[in-house]
């Protein structure tokens, strides 16, 4: 899809469709107050009709206007204008695309500068216009005989607010391409999106930048390096683990590289501690924390940033099977750690705390691992929020601040030293589980243990890596938004 701004008058653009915004009151804009000029008083009429009450949502398309050289005109509903945020803005984008998407209009034009005297400022339109237009554009295809495509959508253009714009709808794009990646390697079935699926699609992406790099550790390889707790989550399947390591290098070999780990558990039975039948088919989403590392990775190589990055996955199958790994079994971590593992089903954090010790070869500015670890966590919080606990309060700052400019927000649990001793073990260092209680900020502790040599930060996206009703069914490439804004301000600190 091709994004651009253009100088002209609204009037003037041929484009196949003009959306301008209609605020509350049937109120317009001033660039819709001057193509409704051209037209004679066309989208007056209409806008002050009393047909619309024109919340986000309304709209009224307009084919053929006189004194317009585009197509169609939608008259999309904005909302009261003194409401008119960040969240409101998202989503009018975001429903408008998806209705111009729905129809036959390759060539859009969005009028911006109406947004933004009552919203965010250009910059921060436009990326978010590409970012939507991206998302909305997304259809799962792979595993379908045939499908219903709605339109293509070739090209999308916003007025020359401001400067800086060109670079804000390439920032978005990337965002929302980086999103679709998470979420197509997410809505695979776990039959075909394998560890080494995980690990070829790697590759090919390190193939496709010259900034990029992969290398791939097999099973051989790690327990080489005493692996025993990532090795454990894999035992009982015919699928081997890999630990998967891109690099990405963005700045000098002097600057310290910032580092993520994502969890790719590409399908989660519980193994021996099998999990119940009832929406089992969702644990194909476990891998979901890699899949945001990979669409991350993607979106800081296609936008080029200045700095230097590690995207580490550790992928594993959790199965039952005559060589699983048994409930009361004890292994060794990578740091000689040794683990009770009271509980199969919570395998996420084994096969974490193993890419956390392999994290330290690289001297990290800092790591954030990324899973869909805890059902605490969705029953805590639901749908919305990403959870975000750690060991540095200036990291988590910045990601929480980064959330809320992007709108992937997260909330921060406490991860005080009394939560800790839930972990204790009559037979190992610790056990893999803290009990019934608390078990969103338990788990945390248990990876903190593995995280005392650099500063961290844990995002656990059960709640917001997917939805699981309905048509909306799948992937939603969150985190994506929040890791790439976090790592925007870093390049942009640097």
């Amino acid at each position: 899809m091709q994004y651009s701004v253009t100088p002209d008058s609204i009037a003037e653009i041929s484009a196949d469709c003009l959306v301008v915004p209609v605020w509350k009151d049937g109120g317009l804009g001033e660039e819709a107050g001057a193509l409704d000029e051209s037209a004679s008083g066309a989208l007056r009429r209409i806008a002050a009709s009393g047909d619309y009450l024109w919340d986000i949502g309304d709209t009224h398309l307009l084919h053929g206007p006189k004194g317009c050289d585009a197509g169609r005109v939608l008259l999309a509903g904005a909302g009261a204008p003194g409401e008119f945020g960040a969240r409101e803005a998202a989503k009018f984008l975001a429903g408008a695309a998806r209705f111009v998407l729905a129809r036959n209009m390759p060539q859009v034009h969005f009028a911006l500068a109406d947004l933004e005297a009552n919203g965010p400022d250009a910059q921060w339109l436009a990326a978010r216009l590409a970012q939507e237009t991206e998302v909305a554009a997304y259809r799962y295809e792979t595993t379908r005989a045939s499908t219903k495509r709605d339109a293509v959508l070739e090209g999308v253009s916003a007025p020359a607010l401001a400067d800086g714009l060109e670079q804000a709808l390439r920032k978005g794009q990337a965002i929302g391409r980086g999103m679709n990646r998470a979420r197509e390697l997410g809505n695979l079935p776990g039959n075909i999106c394998t560890p080494e699926y995980l690990a070829s699609h790697a590759r090919e992406l390190a193939d496709a930048f010259d900034a990029l790099s992969a290398e791939v550790l097999d099973e051989a390889q790690m327990r080489e390096l005493e692996m025993g707790s990532l090795l454990s989550v894999a035992a009982g399947s015919v699928e081997e683990a890999r630990l998967i390591v891109l690099h990405y290098s963005g700045a000098g070999d002097d600057s310290k590289p910032a580092v993520l780990v994502g969890k790719g558990i590409t399908f989660d039975t519980g193994g021996i501690s099998l999990k119940p039948g009832l929406a089992m088919d969702e644990m194909k989403f476990d891998m979901c924390g890699a899949a945001s590392v990979l669409g991350t990775v993607a979106a800081v190589a296609e936008l080029q940033l200045p700095i230097n990055l590690i995207g580490m996955v550790a992928a594993a199958e959790n199965m039952p099977g005559g060589k699983a790994t048994k409930p009361g079994d004890i292994v060794t971590s990578m740091s000689g750690k040794t683990i009770e593992i009271l509980n199969t089903d919570a395998e996420g954090r084994l096969v974490l705390c193993d890419a956390l010790t392999y994290a330290e070869r690289f001297d990290p500015a800092c790591v954030i691992d990324i899973a869909t670890l805890t059902g605490a966590a969705v029953a805590a919080f639901g749908n919305h929020a990403n959870v975000v606990l750690g060991n540095d309060q200036e990291l988590m700052d910045r990601l929480l601040q980064c959330g809320l400019d992007c709108l992937d927000r997260a909330w921060q649990l406490p991860l005080w030293d009394e939560y800790q001793k839930q972990l204790d073990s009559n037979f190992a260092d610790m056990a893999n589980i803290g009990g019934k209680l608390a078990g969103t900020i338990t788990a945390a502790c248990f990876l903190s243990r593995y995280t005392e040599k650099f500063s961290w930060a844990h995002l656990d996206i059960a709640g917001s890596a997917w939805h699981s009703e309905g048509a909306r069914k799948g992937a939603t490439g969150r985190p994506v938004p929040l890791l790439t804004e976090f790592l925007l301000s870093l390049a942009e600190k640097d």
